[in-house]
């Protein structure tokens, strides 16, 4: 993976104040992956060290004695985005909060301490390329350890992913709080949980789920979710068979960039979902990570693998999609239709977790004769690619010391 990163998060002595602020979990990444150091400030001509700079609420860049040093920041962006395009860089790791580099919040130019909604300038300019730029924070947050495992649900006929896990031990979903004890595993579907590492990497591995359409509630489906949760993990690989919708995508591994929840079914939406959620009302922009799907889009591209993307839609099945709903689904801009993730996702959101949707479209939807044994035929032509993709984003993430 070819990537920048702000050098002060390697270790650099870059800032303002003339000392760096080295981030364990960029180092880590740093370490296993092509990440290439730049500082937008003295790119941009400022002397090091220099006197803080905030945005102004007019867009203009001052530092702390009044100068503007818009000219400069602005340099150093252009400069730092000619660095990206060098090295063929899809992702930028930079410092949070800083007027160059700040993502999602920055300081609101009192120099006060406080933080508004915004991009630093450098960030904003990387965004207009289509880098996908995130803080160490999130690096952080999504390095998977023994403490915070990766929890990987599966679907139908992607389960042979359990055969790369090297258990520690096996949890049987009769023993998974909120798990219907009388679901019986559709064809494709196993329910007993592995706890282990796959190439060294600590996992929770569930290789079946329970359906909307087998007759169980949102808050049931999303029981696994909540069970990961509650060991520690902090990213979620969620991964299913889809149908495939003509002329927006193709048969074939699908990565999930957004979905829309056509299922009539959400597990906030239930008496207890305080008990798991400060709130119901969850901000769901964003929802499949960006920088894990930047991972995966590189993953793919490393070992030769053709990955579309798109919008999945979540309906409620059994039964497959008519011609008309295709028709409406492709007039919405979705790529992929099924039966799973949207909840399970939702849930995730709710508990603050990373969530990464790979799907298998086994067809174009609508397809005529289809089966659920043709589904299930597909996914096993497919499952070798399939878990190479996951493991290569495993081994992106690493695993953090401890």
């Amino acid at each position: 993976m070819t990537g920048i990163v702000s050098g002060c998060l390697l270790g650099h002595a870059c800032r303002y104040d003339g000392a760096s602020r080295p981030c364990a979990a960029v180092r880590r990444l740093a370490a296993r992956q092509q990440l290439v150091p730049v500082c937008p400030e003295t790119a941009g001509g400022l002397p090091q060290p220099r006197e803080p700079s905030e945005i102004q609420p007019d867009g203009t860049v001052r530092s702390r004695d009044g100068h503007d040093v818009t000219a400069e920041y602005c340099l150093g962006a252009q400069r730092t985005l000619d660095r990206a395009r060098s090295v063929g860089a899809r992702l930028a790791i930079l410092k949070s909060k800083s007027p160059s580099c700040g993502s999602g919040l920055v300081y609101d130019g009192t120099f006060q301490g406080k933080l508004v909604a915004g991009d630093g300038v450098t960030t904003q300019l990387l965004k207009k390329e289509g880098i996908c730029v995130v803080s160490e924070n999130i690096v952080a947050d999504c390095e998977p350890s023994f403490k915070h495992p990766v929890a990987i649900i599966l679907g139908t006929g992607l389960g042979d992913l359990a055969q790369r896990v090297k258990p520690v031990r096996r949890i049987s979903y009769r023993d998974i709080e909120g798990f219907p004890q009388d679901a019986v595993p559709v064809p494709g579907h196993h329910y007993e949980a592995i706890v282990g590492t796959i190439s060294g990497v600590p996992v929770v591995l569930y290789p079946g789920r329970v359906h909307l359409y087998q007759g169980y509630s949102a808050m049931q489906v999303a029981s696994l979710v909540r069970h990961a949760h509650s060991i520690g993990c902090r990213d979620l690989i969620l991964a299913g068979s889809s149908g495939a919708i003509y002329d927006h995508a193709r048969p074939g591994l699908g990565l999930i960039t957004d979905h829309i929840n056509l299922t009539g079914a959400n597990p906030l939406a239930d008496r207890n979902a305080s008990v798991f959620a400060e709130t119901p009302f969850v901000g769901m922009h964003e929802a499949y990570s960006p920088y894990l799907r930047e991972i995966c889009i590189t993953v793919a591209a490393d070992k030769g693998i053709d990955l579309t993307t798109g919008v999945y839609a979540g309906m409620m099945g059994p039964s497959f999609e008519t011609s008309a709903e295709v028709d409406v689904l492709g007039r919405l801009g979705v790529s992929y239709v099924g039966n799973s993730c949207v909840t399970e996702t939702i849930m995730a959101r709710a508990l603050d977790m990373n969530v990464l949707g790979i799907t298998l479209a086994a067809h174009f939807a609508a397809e005529p004769n289809l089966t659920h044994e043709d589904i299930i035929s597909f996914a096993d032509d497919h499952a070798e690619q399939f878990e190479e993709l996951v493991c290569g984003v495993l081994e992106v993430l690493g695993c953090a010391e401890e």
